[in-house]
């Protein structure tokens, strides 16, 4: 009698070339780099911030491996990238104690609670940032009082518009011109440059104020003010392939499309002329975009579930941002679609389980 074909069933698994503590590392890099602009021109509160959130939180996840016998597994550095992400969602001059209590809440209620890397169903940076958010309002607040994307909401209900539908410009009336150089400064040659060399080509100019997003000065979470950066950080991680790259891919085109279409209304513009650059680079787009809705342990694991998280990211991040009261509504958009990757992933193990037996 011939033996019988025995199958050894799995869930699936996202395929990538690099392993889970070579992508916590590379993460943990493209972070540090945003952070440590940042903290180049605020005193390095940011840099102090980023410290006291990196040492909670490894020894927060110590200290619960440790009761297992599983101190060890602190070593893959997962610890250190969730803190790390986490402190780039924060106003750079938010007291440490927040961020300390947020980092310690990330890892021992949404990252332990749940059994660990790979089994929580919300990414650790995202619970910690909500955590704080929800916890002390008027701190959190407090902290981005100053920060062009509150001053734009400010002049906003005031009932300023401008009629290009720029938001810079709006940014630049309310708050006196928070994104103006002065005459000879590196803002106002480049800004020459691009225009002499570039975009006269194309017969258009660089309004004033753009150059300013890539070393902005004032308030403000430090994933905005460390934007040149993190830009540098993500092609890092683009090309290191430690996810899959046509996630923020996917969620950057539907988000620029919408931008683009209807982004320019809420600021007095009309139908089709949106800002792009003010999109992408402020707001934590590329954090959500790379880090955030990329991130693979807190992600679906089949690619039309991976789609799915990125067309949805990129539509909610938009009506959050341009049309409800959160200027950071990258990461509530996400924290909302974190509960139905559960759902998604239950989803995939059917199909992926049906189409074994039919073979």
């Amino acid at each position: 009698m011939p033996e019988k074909e025995v199958l050894l069933y799995q869930r699936a698994q996202v395929n990538l070339s690099c392993p889970t503590a070579g992508r916590m590392w590379f993460v943990s890099l493209c972070a540090c780099l945003a952070i440590f602009q940042s903290s180049l021109s605020d005193s390095f509160a940011s840099l102090f911030v980023a410290l006291c959130t990196v040492l909670a939180g490894v020894l927060t996840e110590f200290l619960f491996y440790f009761r297992t016998k599983k101190a060890g597994m602190v070593r893959d550095g997962s610890s250190v990238a969730s803190a790390l992400v986490l402190t780039l969602l924060l106003p750079n001059n938010l007291h440490p104690i927040y961020a300390v209590m947020g980092v310690v809440f990330a890892m021992g209620v949404v990252k332990y609670s749940f059994g660990g890397l790979g089994s929580n169903w919300m990414n650790p940076a995202l619970g910690g940032w909500l955590f704080i958010r929800c916890s002390w309002p008027d701190f959190f607040n407090k902290a981005l009082e100053m920060s062009p994307l509150t001053i734009v909401s400010t002049g906003i209900q005031s009932g300023l518009s401008d009629p290009t539908g720029s938001p810079v410009e709006i940014l630049n009336l309310v708050g006196t011109g928070y994104f103006s150089s002065p005459a000879g400064s590196v803002e106002q040659m480049v800004q020459s440059f691009l225009n002499s060399w570039v975009f006269s080509i194309t017969g258009s100019a660089l309004p004033a104020g753009y150059i300013e997003f890539f070393n902005a000065p004032g308030m403000g979470i430090i994933a905005d003010r460390g934007v040149f950066a993190l830009l540098l950080g993500t092609i890092i991680l683009t090309a290191s392939q430690v996810s899959r790259v046509w996630v923020p891919a996917v969620y950057l085109a539907v988000y620029g499309l919408l931008i683009r279409l209807f982004g320019a209304i809420p600021f007095g513009g009309t139908l089709g002329n949106g800002d792009l650059f003010f999109g992408f680079f402020s707001g934590g787009t590329l954090v959500a975009a790379f880090l955030l809705i990329a991130d693979p342990a807190t992600g679906p694991k089949s690619n039309w579930g991976a789609l799915v998280m990125a067309v949805g990211g990129g539509g909610l991040t938009f009506i959050l941002r341009y049309h409800g009261a959160e200027a950071y509504g990258a990461f509530l958009a996400i924290a909302l679609l974190n509960p139905l990757v559960p759902l998604i992933r239950d989803m995939e193990s059917r199909r992926f389980y049906e189409n074994r037996r039919n073979q």
